[in-house]
This record gives structure tokens, sequence and C-alpha cells, in this order.
């Protein structure tokens, strides 16, 4: 059974596209001997693992196997690793789905103290699992989060455009010569509108016609496999999360908060404030806080969103209403900027604060007037538009951040 995983793990390799990257592809490295690779599903973590492989270490001493196989119902990890360690000389392990494996952590604590000279990598993509496991690992191993693509990858991996990512500060001080490069790109607009909605996770570039039959499947292993398992819910309950989310999806940000879900839902408020942490720790919803005195001790969820722009496609096809598009505007912005290290607030002034500067958000008719008083430097943020001005940014140019 060893040799059919080790010839899984040469097939996977040989079929790996590498002419392309993701944006934590450079970032990645076995500086310590146990890493973590977490994000939401379909993000291209493994794609990534086999790439690093294929591209910086030598073959014959690695192996990739995913920790659901039938093979470990039967067969511990330890004796896994010992024996390709022992017979084969493997000195990297590349442990995917490792969640899957009951008490990972505790075996991988185990493996990393007996084999002082092996490097072990695990991923997976229910991080609830894998961000509490790690609390037993946290002094010998690191964890790299992998998000969804940003603009410019949807541009990259579509062989549209390769344009470098673009510093927050720079986006503010000087985009001029982004905006030129980015308005030179034919169809540049239209390219946007199917980025929102269909270009967040990789896979969009096996079959657009499927996307979104895939991020719903995607949406239904979360609840009913993750949550599920993990907070040992009962199915009649899991079905309320879906209908959370669909209710989310139709409704402005503004005009959403506990009480209308639990309202809408049926559910009482604390049940409500459970799931909404829920699906916040699983990655499909994303709450922002608002900033109090720059305490985050004294934060509190102002607004309620889906957890990226894709969602809001994927869901709104499912049940047949319309995704709200300010919410898909704002969801943008905020996913570009805390997926490129920066915290967002939503602020009372404008829709949104980060790093101090206060942002607008809207269509191309927007007006400066919710920013005039603004206590420092605030932006419009306009859709629609390609080339702004002093206090003008176009939307899309936020896809350049990572």
């Amino acid at each position: 059974m060893i040799d059919h995983i080790v010839s899984i793990y040469r097939r996977l390799l040989a079929h790996v596209p590498y002419d392309t990257h993701r944006y934590l592809f450079d970032r990645f490295s076995l500086t310590n001997r146990l890493s973590g690779l977490i994000g939401p599903r379909g993000t291209g973590k493994t794609t990534l693992i086999l790439q690093f492989i294929k591209e910086y270490l030598s073959v014959d001493a690695c192996i990739y196997v995913s920790m659901d196989l039938i093979y470990f119902t039967n067969h511990s990890l330890f004796d896994f690793v010992k024996e390709l360690y022992e017979v084969q000389g493997i000195r990297y392990f590349f442990l995917d789905e490792v969640h899957k494996y009951p008490a990972w952590n505790q075996e991988l604590k185990n493996i990393y103290d007996s084999y002082p000279d092996i490097w072990i990598v695990f991923s997976g993509s229910s991080s609830i699992d894998l961000v509490y496991g790690m609390y037993d690992l946290s002094r010998r191993g690191v964890l790299f989060h992998l998000t969804g693509m940003s603009f410019r990858e949807y541009l990259l991996f579509k062989g549209i455009a390769s344009l470098p990512p673009l510093s927050l500060q720079e986006l503010f001080k000087n985009r001029v010569d982004l905006e030129t490069q980015v308005a030179a790109i034919p169809g540049i607009r239209g390219h946007f509108k199917d980025y929102l909605d269909h270009g967040y996770y990789p896979f969009f570039m096996e079959d657009v016609e499927t996307y979104n039959q895939k991020l719903f499947r995607i949406i239904e292993k979360t609840i009913f496999e993750d949550i599920s398992q993990f907070y040992k819910l009962k199915t009649e309950n899991l079905y309320y999360f879906k209908r959370i989310l669909s209710y989310i999806a139709t409704i402005p940000p503004g005009a959403l908060n506990r009480n209308s879900i639990a309202r809408n839902i049926g559910l009482d408020y604390k049940t409500i404030q459970y799931y909404l942490s829920i699906l916040e720790e699983t990655g499909l919803v994303t709450l922002l806080s608002r900033e109090k005195s720059q305490s985050a001790i004294l934060k509190s969820t102002e607004k309620i969103y889906l957890e990226n722009p894709n969602l809001y496609s994927a869901i709104a096809e499912e049940t047949g209403y319309s995704a709200n598009i300010g919410s898909i505007r704002e969801l943008f912005i905020i996913t570009m900027l805390k997926n490129s290290g920066h915290s967002v607030f939503y602020s009372p002034v404008g829709d949104l604060v980060c790093d101090g500067t206060y942002l607008e958000i809207g269509g191309k008719h927007k007006t400066q007037n919710q920013i005039t008083k603004a206590p420092g430097p605030a932006y419009i943020v306009k859709d629609d538009i390609l080339y702004g001005s002093k206090k003008e940014i176009p939307l899309l140019l936020f896809g350049f951040l990572y």
C-alpha cells in the first residue's frame, strides 16, 4: 500500500502546473522543521506544496500524502513515517488534509521529537481544527495562511497581464503608473466583473460554467463536514447555517445585524451570535468591527458580510435571489486589505477605516459628502472608473495589493 501512495505522489507531481504561482509561494519556506499551511478549501494549497517540492527539493527525498486515505484507518501516521524514513530515506513529509487523522497534533509532536532530521509540512482546509490543534505545537512550528486570489493574480493566471503588487501607501499616494497600465489592458472592466463573479478560487481555470456549483459544494462540505465534526452539531441544526448565508447574501450590510437575522431565520439572538462566530471561524462570513479608541478589546461587530465576493454569486445562483452590489463592492475592499495584512474596521465616517485612512465606497456617481468630516485622510473608492483623482481611487486597483 505504501508503494501505491508513492505512485499517487509521483503522478500528482508529474501533472502539477508550475508556470504560475500563488502569492504565498515565494514566502513559503522550510526554515522550521514543522510548518502548517492552512486556508479555505479550493485556494490551491495542494498545488503550492507540489510546486514547492518540484522546484526546490529532491523528489526522492519527499513524500506527499492526503491523510484521508483509507490506509490510515488501519495504520498509524507514526509507523508510516518510520517505514519511509528507514526504508526509502524520506526526509520531507508533506501531509495534506491532516485534520482528517485523529489526534494528528499529538502524533506530529511525537514524530517531530523522535526524528530530529526530518521536515514536516501539514496542511488542510478545516482551519478551526488546524488552528486549535496548533496550540500544542506552537513552540515547534509555524503557520502559513493561504487566502483566495487577488484580482492581480486572476489576471496573471488568465494570461491577461503580469503586474507587480502595490503597497497600500503606494496606492494612496503614487498610483498613476498603475492606473495607466491597468487602463491599457483591453476589456479590463469586464475582467474585473468576471473576477468578482468567479475569480477568487484558482479552480476557475478548470471550468467557469461549473464554478458556482463547485463553490456551493465547498460551502456544503464546510457546513456538513467541518462544522458538524468539530462542533458536534445535529444535522437538523446545520441547515440553519445555509439559511443564514442565504439571508446575508441578499441584504445590504448596513441593514444587516444579529437581531434581523434572528428574526428572519427564527432562532434566538444568542444562537445566531454563536452560529455567526462559527461561520467566521470556518471562513464563510466576515464580521467587521468598529474601531473604538484604537483598542481591539473594545471592538464590537457592526457589519456582516459573506467571506468573499464569489460567495454572493454562488448563493444567488442557488437561491434565485439577486446579490447586493453594495455588499460586493465593500467586501472586495475588505478582502483585499485583510489578505494583504491590514486591519480593517467599520467607520461611521465613510464605510471603512484602514491604517487611519477613511474610505467611502460606491459607484461612479458617488460624491465626497460622506468623507468631508473625516478626522484623517479620506478617499472615495469608485466602481466603473479607471482613473482617479486626488480624492478618488478606482475600486479595482485594490485588487493589486497582493
